[in-house]
């Protein structure tokens, strides 16, 4: 547990004369603050914290304002996984039903593939700044999620891709580490080359075991990439962008009739954020004053 204190980082980088395009996160700390907020048990842990590492990944991919969400859909006991990123290092999310934990799978790891579920969607959408966001989306394929992502740059975004992340976690169901790694194919490569980087990923360690061993982002993208340039380093770490204004806001969008009727029959309300689980209470007063809102 000595390396929770590390900061969680990306980086990104190219290799083989910019032929392909490769990033690596540490994500420890983000997962674990939303497995704390949450209370997720192991296996939604593991599910929550693969696809908020991944959002991490995509966020650095973006540029300037522009974010992106995934929502993970499948037949599970999960139910819907969700998580927002930016392109500044900002990362939140949530899943529907955090209390799942299920037998270890075949191979003595926390079974993410049966709580996910083995059919449903993948999708992505990305705000852009342009007046549509772009939305993709893929069937899931095995519910592991890494091969879920591989698929969606494939299949969606046309590049070829491996996607390999990983969650820890310690038996008192904290989060020992999380991180990830994207390698993308660009044009112009070799067979030789292809087939170099294929077997360097087919023989990499879990990307959370090697954060365990204290391998840095940078020496995760150079098992795999041992020419790789680093070019950038952006921290991770979760927000939320719920306030107690924009809960106002929502409430005095109810209406008069709405507000009324919660005033009458509870006196109080208390509204909980989905993503970081924040509770914000307002009182009669608070109530009567957002009902003043909505007549003026």
């Amino acid at each position: 547990m000595e390396h929770i204190e590390e900061k969680d980082y990306l980086v990104r980088g190219t290799a083989l004369g910019g032929k392909v395009r490769a990033f690596a996160v540490r994500s420890t700390n983000l997962v674990e603050e939303l497995r704390r907020r949450h209370d997720t048990f192991p296996t939604a842990t593991a599910a929550l914290g693969r696809t908020l590492t991944t959002a991490a990944m995509m966020g650095a991919m973006l540029k300037g304002e522009e974010k992106l969400t995934i929502q993970v859909k499948g037949n599970g006991p999960l139910g819907q996984i969700v998580a927002d990123a930016n392109a500044k290092g900002e990362v939140r999310g949530y899943v529907d039903h955090p209390h799942v934990h299920l037998p270890s799978n075949a191979m003595g790891k926390l079974d993410v593939a049966g709580a996910v579920g083995t059919e449903g969607f993948l999708y992505v959408i990305k705000d852009l700044g342009l007046k549509e966001p772009y939305r993709g989306s893929v069937p899931i394929v095995s519910g592991e999620l890494g091969e879920d992502f591989t698929y969606y740059f494939a299949a969606s975004e046309q590049t070829p891709s491996a996607v390999g992340i990983g969650v820890l976690v310690a038996p008192d169901n904290s989060v020992i580490s999380s991180g990830g790694l994207i390698v993308q194919l660009l044009p112009g490569l070799s067979d030789e080359e292809i087939d170099a980087i294929e077997q360097a990923i087919s023989a990499l360690p879990p990307v959370s075991a090697l954060i365990d061993q204290g391998l840095s982002p940078e020496e995760v993208l150079k098992w795999v990439l041992p020419d790789v340039q680093v070019q950038e380093s952006m921290d991770i770490h979760f927000r939320c962008q719920c306030s107690r204004e924009r809960v106002e806001r929502t409430l005095v969008s109810l209406g008069s009739e709405e507000i009324e009727a919660i005033i009458e029959e509870q006196g109080v309300a208390e509204v909980v954020c989905h993503f970081c689980n924040e509770a914000y209470q307002f009182e009669r007063e608070d109530l009567e004053s957002i009902l003043e809102r909505t007549r003026g």
